[in-house]
């Protein structure tokens, strides 16, 4: 049987915050929401709060944003976070 992997304690973020984590605009951001039925977001107090694992998958889409994702967003990190926790041998 094949399960879908839930998230039990799924992580939001705001425009702002999320804009800086993928590396775009937030009216990039404020866009998706209005045109992306993929995108889940929730709306506290009249802010807009987006679920990163939507955030994640919309901005995988498209391959502009995947790259701005990879260079200018959270992606840059990536290669250090797997660097530090795979190193290298030195036999």
């Amino acid at each position: 049987m094949n399960k879908k992997k839930t998230i039990k304690k799924p992580l939001w973020f705001s425009v702002s915050a999320s804009a800086n984590l993928g590396g775009i605009d937030p009216k990039t951001v404020r866009r998706a929401i209005k045109k992306s039925p993929d995108l889940k977001y929730k709306i506290i107090k009249d802010r807009y709060h987006v679920e990163l694992g939507s955030l994640l998958q919309y901005l995988s889409m498209n391959k502009k944003l995947k790259n701005k994702l990879y260079e200018q967003g959270l992606g840059q990190y990536y290669r250090l976070w797997e660097q530090s926790s795979h190193p290298e041998s030195k036999d």
